[in-house]
């Protein structure tokens, strides 16, 4: 009789396998908390080995996210977690490649890394924690900040222009997946981040995701003004004439059209000393 034993299989990865030991520091109430649950969650569903898994940050509350997490991170300088990102997953196209920021990371400084990220189409996922506020700064106006906000002693007449709207200038760019979801609904914010996992291409989850600190409104205001209403459409021209009526409160998948993945043209490999000879030919 043969009396070897079978190795049992590997029990299954659970969303608290993806968290890190250290506790979050966010304010209590703080919708991050219940993005990062949706995010190892989403993860646990798609049983991602840890070590295949890279989240990279700016700076910012939500930034945090890498450090809460038990995966490969990266936290960046302020507004540049998109290049970081783009440029990590060209070199390792076999990672999945994460990205967390805020409105003011991802937007502001960040928003011109933002505009090519999405031209660029690499293959990562954006998930954009949306307060319409500087939290981590003490409360200023932020670049989805309403003209007449009067909140901040900064702007006490309001920042006095026009919100920036990212699912319009995502779309106009060239993201190929487009979804907004609500903290206050972490089961649908983690099925909108597997299909953004499983989309080949650049995928923005814009996340409404209230400040109970210094837009202590927002709680019950993104409560009562949110509606799932969207259905993927793979027609520009439609997702456009959805954002053209939307309130800033609709939530879904809107845009989903795959398109070839940026990918880093395949050359030769080759040595430091063979680069420097070919520069010497052509200086000569």
């Amino acid at each position: 009789m043969n009396d070897c034993k079978l190795t049992p299989a590997p029990a299954p990865l659970t969303a608290k396998d993806y968290r890190s030991d250290l506790k979050p520091v966010w304010c209590a109430g703080c919708g991050d908390y219940a993005v990062i649950a949706a995010i190892t969650r989403a993860l646990a569903e798609l049983q991602l080995p840890r070590e295949d898994v890279a989240f990279v940050s700016g700076i910012g509350c939500s930034s945090r996210i890498p450090a809460y997490s038990a995966v490969y991170g990266f936290h960046g300088v302020h507004g540049r977690a998109l290049p970081l990102a783009t440029g990590l997953k060209v070199a390792r196209p076999d990672l999945t490649v994460l990205v967390a920021g805020g409105d003011g990371d991802g937007f502001s400084i960040g928003g011109n890394h933002f505009l090519h990220a999405c031209r660029r189409n690499a293959d990562v996922t954006y998930i954009v924690m949306d307060n319409s506020v500087y939290g981590m700064t003490k409360g200023q106006a932020s670049p989805t900040t309403a003209a007449d906000w009067t909140g901040s002693v900064l702007t006490p007449d309001g920042p006095g222009v026009p919100a920036f709207r990212p699912l319009e200038i995502a779309l106009a760019a060239g993201a190929s997946f487009i979804a907004r979801a609500f903290s206050g609904d972490p089961t649908t914010l983690a099925a909108q981040i597997v299909a953004g996992i499983r989309h080949e291409g650049f995928s923005l989850i814009h996340v409404l995701c209230p400040c109970v600190t210094y837009r202590p409104e927002q709680q019950k205001e993104f409560k009562a003004r949110v509606h799932a209403e969207w259905q993927p459409t793979d027609d520009r021209r439609e997702a456009f004439g959805r954002l053209l009526d939307d309130d800033g409160y609709a939530t879904g998948i809107l845009y989903r059209n795959p398109r070839p993945a940026y990918r880093a043209p395949q050359v030769a490999a080759t040595t430091l000393d063979a680069i420097a000879a070919g520069f010497e030919v052509a200086a000569a």
